[in-house]
């Protein structure tokens, strides 16, 4: 019986709305239509032949898969009907190992297209309900796709034709994910993830012919993920945590020989091999910045190709060896792709998504600090101080709880410093990117130390003369909008004067049963089940003193929203409203966790300036 509160879109508020204020406008040559107008390009693969390079690219209302030479020139379009799709829930276009096929996820099935263009995608999968991650086996015929069955993700085989799948990982205890084929076409390495040990991910082997599978690694409360053959087909390469960061490991497909290749002290994201096998490419977490590393694949040496206050991600070997595609961001710089030169690190830009008009505009490069916490523990953060400081500032949690804020491309933040407000973005414990054990700093904490740390990033820029300590406003997504909710109803010092919640939540327990099954089980990696560990998710859950709220509050959700659910807000709204709070609450058809429309995304925006202006701006 599905007894959910139905919500429909609406607009409400108690107390009165923040209207736009005609004495303030937007800083010259600025507006909210000039940084919506840049098309993100995301998730891109090189052929295996290096020519060209194909990848996922936010325009026209759709993320449409596109290809292009990869010396540069002009992008193909391959796909005429792809939807819009989150990016974090997003995957690469993959070439098969010959070329001549492009394989991808689209409206939530698999779909092959000739890599010439020269015909219309065909959907694969129509033998189940839905299907994600498509992977080449090497002879470019046989693809393995990931299913949702029976509460998991299994891994079926099936071919570029769509013949009927065979199950080659379905184990019903557990998740199985991250295929990888052994060169030879023997075997697949893959991740999996039981439910009884949710912080245990382990890697198996699978034989394809005979369907034999035999665990590789695995061990209690340790992840090891991302498996991946050398060229050769001797090795396996890995993260994994058990050094207490994110390294590299090495293991032989007979089970033998597991070690530790890079001993970085530093947290990897992803690794690629060399064609000949002798080193890998990985990027790596560096204070605030994602730098793009060599690795000597037998001794673990590393050294940096391109180092610097930027963000780089998903690095891609030519078959020559000679060169490197990567996506690469910064600060001042949104996300595009680039050529990396493996001799000297020089880099070629490839696309080019940035508008002039905003190019020319005076952007803001943050600087990487740290602050101490209520128990001393040392806090990252970027700190992005406007050449006009209006004296306002706004404190962004990032999501997650487990991402991070980097040198990465955020518009809207510089336009806010545009405007004049300082913009502080705290790492507080439970973020990745700086060691397993401050990543596992808010397991069974939720909502107590991390929030901690968040209050006291506001007590950091009391410090800071520029700062009118009076006009601090907050801003979050998903769990950010959570540490909204904590901030305003658990700090008896009243240190913000405004919050804007976007999507997220007040009430733990009430979340984690309404979300869907991968957002449950991460929450469960993190909090235990409610039925063990029922004082920690009523800890976690403000909702229950919202009655010290003080300060104005703007809820925004969309009713699509099947990670932190719609009735999350509305729960928020309800207490509010109890309690005689001043809040606006706006809610989005159609709209999932993340928003996807570009009427939406100028909404909440317009709606989250005036908010700030209104109650921040004297």
């Amino acid at each position: 019986m599905n007894n959910k509160v139905v919500i429909t879109e609406i607009y409400e508020r108690n107390g009165w709305p923040s209207v736009d204020r005609p004495d303030l406008h937007p800083p010259a040559g600025w507006s909210l239509d000039l940084i919506n107008s840049l098309n993100l390009i995301h998730h891109h693969e090189l052929s295996p032949d290096g020519e060209r390079v194909a990848f996922v690219w936010e325009r026209d209302g759709r993320s449409d898969i596109f290809t292009m030479p990869a010396a540069g020139g002009w992008p193909t379009r391959m796909s005429p009907d792809r939807a819009k799709t989150i990016y974090w829930w997003d995957g690469p276009p993959r070439w098969s190992p010959d070329g001549r096929w492009l394989a991808f996820t689209s409206n939530g099935h698999v779909q092959v297209t000739p890599a010439d263009g020269r015909g219309l995608p065909r959907t694969l999968t129509d033998f189940t309900g839905g299907a994600f991650s498509p992977v080449w086996l090497p002879d470019s015929r046989g693809l393995i796709v990931g299913v949702a069955r029976r509460d998991g993700f299994s891994l079926l085989l099936t071919d570029r034709d769509g013949r009927w799948p065979r199950a080659l990982a379905d184990d019903n205890g557990g998740d199985n994910m991250e295929a990888s084929p052994s060169p030879d076409d023997r075997y697949v390495a893959y991740t999996h993830r039981p439910f009884d040990d949710l912080n245990r991910w382990e890697l198996r082997l699978v034989e394809i012919e005979t369907g034999q599978t035999r665990q590789l690694t695995g061990a209690p409360q340790e992840k090891d993920w991302a498996a991946a053959w050398s060229p050769d087909g001797a090795i396996i390469a890995f993260l994994s945590q058990r050094s207490g960061y994110t390294e590299i490991w090495l293991i032989r497909p007979d089970g033998e020989g597991l070690h530790q290749l890079t001993h970085l002290g530093r947290d990897v994201l992803e690794f690629a091999w060399s064609p000949g096998g002798r080193t890998l490419a990985a990027t790596v977490c560096r204070d605030g910045a994602v730098d793009l590393l060599l690795i000597d694949a037998t001794t673990g040496e590393a050294r940096d190709l391109v180092a610097g206050p930027g963000y780089f991600a998903t690095p891609q070997w030519s078959p020559d060896g000679r060169f490197l595609t990567v996506e690469y961001e910064n600060a001042t710089t949104p996300p595009d792709i680039y050529r990396v030169a493996i001799d000297g690190g020089r880099m070629t830009q490839l696309t080019f998504s940035m508008p002039p008009a905003l190019a020319s505009r005076d952007l803001v490069t943050p600087e990487h600090l740290r602050y101490r916490s209520y128990d001393g523990l040392e806090i990252p953060a970027l700190l992005w101080r406007p050449n006009r400081p209006n004296g306002a500032a706004i404190l962004r949690p990032h999501g997650g709880p487990a991402d991070a804020y980097r040198f990465q491309w955020d518009a809207l933040a510089q336009y806010f410093l545009a405007k004049g407000y300082t913009f502080f973005t705290p790492n507080f414990r439970g973020s990745t990117g700086y060691g397993r054990e401050f990543e596992h700093g808010n397991y069974d904490d939720w909502g107590v130390g991390d929030l901690q740390d968040v209050l006291h990033g506001a007590k950091y820029l009391h410090t800071l003369e520029w700062i009118d300590r009076a006009r601090i406003g907050i801003l979050g997504s998903s769990y950010g909008g959570y540490m909204v909710a904590c901030c305003l109803a658990r700090d008896p010092e009243y240190l913000f004067a405004c919050g804007v919640s976007k999507f997220g939540d007040a009430n733990v327990y009430s979340s984690w049963a309404q979300c869907e099954r991968t957002t449950r089980l991460y929450t469960e990696m993190m909090l235990g089940h409610p039925r063990s560990n029922w004082i920690v998710y009523q800890n976690a859950s403000p909702i229950h003193e919202i009655a010290n709220v003080r300060a104005p509050v703007l809820l925004l959700h969309g009713l699509e929203d099947d990670i932190v659910p719609p009735q999350s807000s509305e729960e928020w709204a309800e207490a509010l409203r109890r309690h005689d709070k001043v809040f606006e609450y706006k809610t989005y058809a159609g709209e999932p966790h993340g928003f996807l429309r570009h009427e939406t995304e100028m909404d909440w925006q317009r709606r989250t300036e005036r908010f700030f202006d209104w109650y921040l701006r004297p």
